[in-house]
């Protein structure tokens, strides 16, 4: 330092010095003169002593300068280090995967996160390329984008796509890709951002496929094959020559099983069935269940309809077969409905609408069949909608009337009681037979408010007859309970309150039930019909014996009255046997102390046999058809209803009713 900074400054101070004593000693020797003659000498002295020192500022200068710039770049460095330092921290434990990959495609380095999201090791990856773990199937795309990033067509690229993982299996990721340039701008390498988003992936296809199936079953819902539907009914618009056919399945007898076994075992049931429609189609046929036990299949790429016939005659045979369910033996049948594309669809709803008019249809037929859809059937389908349209008028409009019809005592000859029947006076088409609406009451449930009308309105004129033609054993009433009405837990109650807001005598009211109304629930049934039988009123199982009754169970009901069915009556006089089957269920009516009405009696043999054969009542068109409320209380009034029950061979051959004048 001392050299550098104070040696040659002392050397010029006593070149200087030395100068000036030089002149100052020929000043005193030689004079003023010498002094002269060495000016020149000072002069260059003092100026090269001069540029020496502007030379030796700018050096010190310079070397200051330098010094600073070494300490900058010393800084810069560091900088540079230390964050070079933080993006390998930063590089490698980062939660996401990471990684720097050559224009080639080559790994040039990874992090853990990375390694963790495919399963394979640095090294392994490291020795490879990104393409070797792409999904094939997202490789082509992503190979388009990479060559536009590289090209500058990109500035960066962010996807999803699957990386195959080591053991095989599918991994979801969020990829973000990034270019690295050099200096000069050109192409370095490129980084990758790798986030695995599989939860989130199988979370979405979880919650799109359970929006488009059937939770229990797993089958397509109502959604997903509408949806195919509509791309089947695309398809034949485009060729006609793809045809294809929608089925309706119900499942029959399927509430029982539900209600006797369980829902656990319904649902077991269910299951199963799906299992077993899924063997009977192709690979290319849906089949969906829209809810409860109602299913549909959606067959494409038929020949003709007789290709889903087929299919549905596969599926009753499969179905018709025991399930074993929890160690019970399960039995169902199925209603199927079959809706060809040659009837021509614009709309999936039309098809499965259809589908469905075919099923019941086959399931009005008697069930365990199945029936492909007409024109005539859709028309028949509308106006029973309308028919449940005017019948819901019906009620408010008070357009029901009853009818009623003689029951005759065989004892005394004369009318016992009658039964009323309903009838609706329709305003456009008159009279419309319970026949055709009684059925439909029962399926909307206006059956309910119907029959407490009936009753109600039954109660009520024949109270008015009791006062206005008094006889020493009053008139009684018979009145049709229906299944739905029996079904009802306040039933008991509703007769009640009908029975005090009419003033009717309970005891002279008989309500007629079918066999298949108790045999249903056996025991709640006889609860039910006790407290009925608790009110006063009497009991009368309706049509016995086409029923499916149990002898063993029949004491246990607490019935008043047998009716035997018309079919009996209408067959009696062809055979010993059909004679038989009535004196059958006359003497065990007998021995149960119940009474006997025989329905349907038409002619003059009939009436005699049945007499013969100690039947207690008789009813039927030989007496009268049922009649409005001024006719039967003109029979009424004439003679008290007394008829004159003939016996001779002529009167017997004559069909038409005998009355007394």
């Amino acid at each position: 330092m001392w050299r550098q900074s104070f040696l040659w400054s002392s050397i010029t101070y006593f070149a200087g010095a030395s100068a000036a004593g030089l002149v100052a000693k020929l000043i005193s020797v030689f004079g003023f003169y010498a002094f002269l003659a060495t000016g020149p000498i000072i002069a260059v002295v003092y100026f090269t002593y001069c540029t020496y020192l502007k030379n030796i500022e700018v050096s010190t200068s310079q070397a200051e300068l330098a010094t600073q710039h070494a300490k900058q770049a010393q800084r810069h460095v560091a900088a540079l280090r230390e964050s070079e330092e933080r993006f390998r921290s930063a590089f490698d434990y980062a939660a996401i995967g990471m990684a720097m990959v050559s224009l080639e495609g080559n790994w040039i380095q990874v992090n853990t996160s990375l390694c963790d999201i495919v399963g394979y090791t640095e090294q392994e990856l490291l020795a490879g390329r990104f393409q070797d773990i792409t999904n094939p199937d997202d490789l082509i795309a992503f190979n388009i984008s990479f060559m536009q990033l590289i090209g500058g067509e990109l500035a960066s690229y962010e996807t999803e796509q699957r990386y195959v993982h080591k053991r095989g299996r599918e991994v979801w990721v969020n990829l973000s890709t990034s270019l690295v340039r050099d200096s000069h701008g050109e192409p370095l390498h490129l980084i990758f951002q790798i986030q695995d988003v599989t939860d989130r992936k199988l979370a979405q296809e979880q919650l799109l496929h359970d929006a488009f199936h059937d939770a229990l079953t797993g089958l397509p819902n109502r959604a997903l094959f509408f949806d195919h539907a509509k791309m089947a009914i695309q398809r034949s618009k485009r060729d006609e020559t793809r045809l294809f056919a929608a089925l309706f399945l119900d499942f029959d007898r399927f509430k029982v099983i539900n209600d006797s076994l369980g829902h656990m075992i319904g649902d077991m049931l269910l299951i199963a069935i799906a299992r077993r429609l899924e063997t009977c189609l192709r690979p290319g046929d849906t089949v969906a269940r829209l809810g409860g036990d109602e299913f549909t299949i959606l067959l494409e790429d038929l020949t003709d309809t007789g290709d889903a016939i087929e299919v549905a005659q596969r599926i009753q045979e499969e179905i018709s077969r025991p399930f074993n369910l929890s160690g019970h033996d399960v039995f169902t049948t199925v209603s199927i409905g079959i809706a060809p594309s040659c009837t021509g669809y614009e709309r999936a709803d039309e098809l499965l609408r259809d589908a469905d008019t075919a099923m019941y249809r086959a399931k009005s037929l008697g069930r365990q069949r199945h029936e492909v859809f007409d024109k005539s059937m859709h028309d028949t389908a509308m106006k029973l909608l309308q028919l449940e349209t005017d019948l819901r008028r019906a009620i408010e409009r008070n357009e029901f009337v009853l009818h009623y019809q003689p029951i005759v005592s065989l004892k005394e000859g004369r009318i016992s009681g009658f039964e009323a029947l309903i009838r609706w006076q329709h305003p456009e088409r008159g009279f419309v037979s319970p026949i055709e609406f009684i059925p439909l009451a029962e399926e909307t449930g206006l059956i309910i408010p119907i029959g407490q009308w009936v009753l109600a309105e039954a109660c009520r004129q024949m109270n008015k007859w009791q006062k206005l033609v008094p006889q020493d054993v009053p008139l009684s009433l018979s009145v049709n309970l229906s299944g739905k009405q029996f079904m009802q837990p306040d039933l008991a109650e509703q007769i009640s309150r009908i029975l005090a807001e009419t003033g009717f005598d309970p005891k002279y009211l008989k309500l007629e039930i079918t066999e298949s109304m108790v045999m249903e629930n056996i025991d709640s049934a006889i609860k039910l019909l006790n407290r009925i039988r608790a009110l006063g009123v009497e009991l009368s199982i309706d049509d016995f014996g086409t029923g499916y009754s149990s002898l063993s169970y029949l004491h246990r009901f607490p019935i008043n009255t047998l009716k035997i069915d018309r079919s009996f009556v209408s067959q009696m006089m062809d055979g010993d046997e059909n004679a038989e089957i009535v004196r059958t269920i006359v003497t065990l009516a007998r021995s149960l102390q119940m009474d006997v009405v025989a329905e349907g009696v038409e002619t003059m043999p009939q009436l005699q046999r049945l007499t013969s054969l100690h039947c207690d009542y008789v009813q039927g068109y030989l007496f009268s058809e049922p009649v409005s409320i001024m006719a039967a209380f003109d029979m009424l009034s004439t003679d008290g209803g007394v008829f004159m029950l003939a016996a001779s061979s002529a009167e017997a051959a004559c069909p038409s009713r005998v009355m007394a004048a």
